[in-house]
């Protein structure tokens, strides 16, 4: 158990850190790499430790499941665009990467060479509106107002244009979307310069709990979506094509501390709390039980996820039209389970 504690610890400071994925020059890392000492293959997992969603990966470490897997894996906090990381991972700085698939689908039209090889859950995206704005729990009823987000090429924007579009609004015409730094969205709506705001977990939960004007519109499991996907895995092509035991390990390992979060959601929230010190721990059950865990399609079914998303990314024209999303799915999807 000596080896655990060490490595554990050198995780925690890894991430404590908030190291960045540098781009600069290019990577002799692209072989697999080879078991350490201890024979465990050692392996960079780029992470976001803002994301509250993201809790069942510490809780892999504390748990031990990598180390059960075969894997050393070392955190690394990726700050910088999508692109970057994308990048990061293909060039093997980072092997493997979690991230929003509504994020991570358009960048991969590029080439990058990273494959997709499972999901982790679903939830954390949230559409909140002014209880005095004269929307309602409909949201079609967001017609002609203002929303507020931090990216307006973002994970948020991108869903809930498309959760208007299904229900008949223009998300480009019938909506206006005004961008701001993540913290002060709540503050542009008091401001009256916005009636509604989209972002993620666990800044959206924050805001339910300290604006007592805001309430819950819609999220990304409202209504069609309730069982759909956000976050995915992403593993460079490199290590698919050359180490893939090491790629299914690292896959069963993050799918099983999903499983082991909905088993103890106390438990999880207490290994991510140290990333989030401003969240309580009770706080943190509360928004994981909102999320989806228990749910993380693998195999032909995550590959349909990967499918519909693509489709309905094309309508609102976030995928270039062009784009066949069968064709789309075969390329940066890899089967590493069977």
């Amino acid at each position: 158990m000596t080896d655990y504690t060490l490595s554990r610890r050198t995780l925690l400071q890894s991430a404590a850190g908030a190291a960045v994925l540098g781009l600069a020059g290019t990577s002799a890392l692209a072989a697999p790499r080879p078991a350490n000492e201890k024979g465990l293959i050692p392996i960079k997992l780029a992470w976001n430790a803002n994301a509250a969603c993201l809790a069942p990966i510490p809780l892999a470490i504390s748990s031990g499941l990598f180390f059960k897997h075969g894997l050393d894996v070392e955190l690394i906090n990726y700050v910088g665009s999508t692109d970057q990381l994308l990048e990061a991972i293909s060039t093997a700085k980072a092997d493997a990467g979690v991230g929003m698939a509504l994020r991570w689908l358009k960048p991969l039209e590029q080439g990058f060479d990273v494959k997709l090889t499972g999901a982790t859950h679903g939830g954390c995206l949230r559409l909140l509106a002014d209880k005095n704005s004269g929307i309602t729990s409909d949201i079609r009823s967001l017609k002609g107002k203002t929303i507020a987000t931090p990216d307006l090429g973002g994970p948020d924007k991108n869903f809930f244009s498309l959760l208007l579009q299904k229900r008949g609004i223009d998300p480009v015409k019938d909506v206006e979307w005004r961008q701001y730094p993540a913290d002060l969205l709540p503050i542009a709506i008091e401001k009256g310069e916005a009636q509604a705001l989209s972002h993620s977990d666990p800044l959206t939960w924050a805001f339910l709990k300290r604006y007592p004007n805001l309430f819950e519109v819609a999220t990304n499991l409202t209504a069609e979506y309730h069982d759909r996907v956000c976050c995915v895995i992403g593993v460079r092509g490199s290590l698919v094509r050359e180490n893939k035991p090491a790629a299914a390990a690292l896959t069963r390992a993050l799918v099983e501390a999903q499983d082991l979060t909905v088993q103890n959601y106390r438990k999880t929230a207490e290994a991510f709390f140290p990333y989030s010190p401003k969240t309580s721990v009770d706080e943190l059950v509360n928004m994981l039980k909102s999320h989806t865990h228990g749910h993380h399609p693998l195999g032909r079914d995550f590959k349909k996820e990967i499918i519909t998303w693509i489709e309905e990314l094309k309508q609102v024209s976030v995928i270039k039209s062009s784009t066949d999303p069968v064709k789309y799915a075969d390329r940066v999807y890899a089967d590493v389970l069977s």
